[in-house]
């Protein structure tokens, strides 16, 4: 319980918050908007498990002190800057609009801000999806990996990487595969320059990360200061991996909602939550406990990435995402007790 309170006090002040933004902007609709927050909230948390898994991963290889930042100043990245901000500055580019028209808009035209943002939902999900595969592949594209949950394909996998650069040319051919099928040359062009600046904003992340461990043992006089760098890194990449597993949620919400606010307050609720899980993953050790958690969220976010790149031109329900990711997690979860089972009885 005590991960939690953090959640509870944002949740108490962002329903508060949500009632009377409505009731300023729509006398009478207070009650409804909270109860969307509500189901924001709840739908954010469903689809973020393996978010939640992923996220534990990193966070355990860092010091107690960015891992309480990841709480703090990451839920306000994660609120403000890829739930209201990233959302404006994506319609502004595509709409050759000033994000200060696009600010306006989105707190007064919410019709018109919603439909700016469905006409740039093939390039944002191509970039989330893209680097999301990069993820996938690079976690099971590894000839180090000892333990496989699904053994025959994850001890192939593992060898590919043998052949070098893979992942990249798997994600290349896929960012041609999903461009074929847009209907102008306008949305292939801004699928393909988005797909492209998922594969680079990945590696250069990741390459970045394995420079700062290598030089881990290098630090000596400038110890603190490589470490602090270090951290930072890593705390970045944790925000890109957040940010593209939110990009499908935000687009989604405006189902639910066509008023910023309502979405942000829900959804930042849910990330919340899910940022309290990751924290608890870590401190109590639970993906030690549970040998094929990571390899079940894994499975999900390679899912999850080719959704995405799917919802580009076909809609896919959120439901159908959710439940797609929380079959991979409890199955490996399953897997996991059973294991430890099989080796208490032996």
């Amino acid at each position: 319980m005590q991960y939690f309170i953090g959640s509870y006090i944002i949740t108490i002040i962002g329903v508060i918050t949500a009632y009377f933004w409505a009731e300023h902007m729509h006398p009478g609709s207070g009650l409804a908007s909270v109860f969307i927050v509500f189901i924001l909230a709840i739908l954010e948390i469903s689809l973020s498990f393996d978010n939640a898994v992923v996220n534990a991963m990193k966070l355990e290889k860092m010091s107690h002190i960015w891992r309480h930042r990841f709480l703090t100043w990451g839920i306000a990245i994660a609120v403000f800057g890829m739930r209201f901000l990233f959302p404006i500055l994506v319609v502004s580019i595509f709409a050759n609009l000033s994000m200060a028209e696009v600010t306006r808009i989105a707190l007064n035209d919410s019709d018109k801000y919603a439909h700016y943002l469905h006409l740039t939902h093939a390039p944002i999900v191509s970039f989330g999806g893209i680097f999301l595969l990069m993820l996938f592949l690079h976690y099971f594209f590894d000839h180090k990996k000892t333990v496989h949950w699904i053994k025959p394909l994850e001890e192939w996998l593992s060898h590919l990487d043998n052949l070098r650069g893979i992942e990249v040319i798997i994600a290349l051919i896929m960012v041609f595969f999903t461009q074929s099928f847009a209907k102008d040359p306008q949305t292939q062009l801004a699928i393909t320059l988005s797909g492209i600046a998922g594969v680079i904003t990945y590696l250069a992340i990741d390459g970045l990360s394995h420079y700062l461990e290598k030089h881990e043992q290098q630090r000596l006089a400038q110890c603190t200061q490589n470490a602090a760098c270090g951290g930072f890194v890593a705390f970045m990449y944790l925000e890109l991996i957040d940010a593209s597993f939110s990009l499908d949620g935000v687009l989604g919400a405006f189902a639910l909602s066509k008023d910023i606010i309502i979405i942000s307050i829900g959804l930042a609720i849910g990330a919340m939550f899910v940022r309290s899980l990751t924290i608890m993953l870590v401190e109590k050790k639970t993906l030690a406990q549970f040998l094929y958690l990571e390899h079940g969220a894994h499975w999900a976010i390679g899912a999850l990435a080719i959704i995405m790149l799917i919802s580009t031109e076909i809609e896919v329900p959120e439901v159908v995402t959710g439940i797609i990711g929380l079959v991979f997690i409890v199955l490996s979860l399953v897997s996991s007790i059973l294991h430890n089972k099989s080796l208490k009885s032996n």
